[in-house]
This record gives C-alpha cells, structure tokens and sequence, in this order.
C-alpha cells in the first residue's frame, strides 16, 4: 500500500479512497472519511498505520467492516 487519498464523489454515490495508484475502496461517504475520533480520522489513519504493506483478504474485510460501522453512527 502506497499513499492514501480521499476522491470526493461526484454524485450521490460516496468517494474513493485510494490506496495507491490503482486500487480503492468506493462508495466512502464524506462524512464517514470525515469522521473522528480521538482526534484522528479513523478511516484514514486505519490504512496509514498499514502503510508500506500489502493488505491481505482480511485486512480488506475488516477496513470495509470500519467503514460500515463508521456509516451507521
């Protein structure tokens, strides 16, 4: 995983967030990219601390699971 960027949406379907050139998460609403806690946006700080790695089928699972629960507070 490289660098991780947030793409806003450019219609009613949430963003992208991008883990490097080529691959992304779609469908991330703002407010759940937007969301804090502790001072730290969770969705992104998540990838950040796998950063340099590769992300396995799991790991995978569990972000979408983040962003999932994230979205329904």
């Amino acid at each position: 995983m490289d660098k991780v960027r947030y793409a806003e949406p450019s219609g009613a379907a949430g963003g992208r967030v991008y883990v490097n050139g080529e691959q992304y998460f779609d469908g991330v609403p703002p407010a759940v990219w937007e969301s804090h806690i502790g001072g730290y946006r969770v969705a992104e700080k998540w990838l950040k601390d796998r950063k340099g790695r590769a992300l396995s089928y799991d790991d995978l699972t569990h972000y979408q699971n983040v962003v999932a629960a994230l979205a329904r507070t």
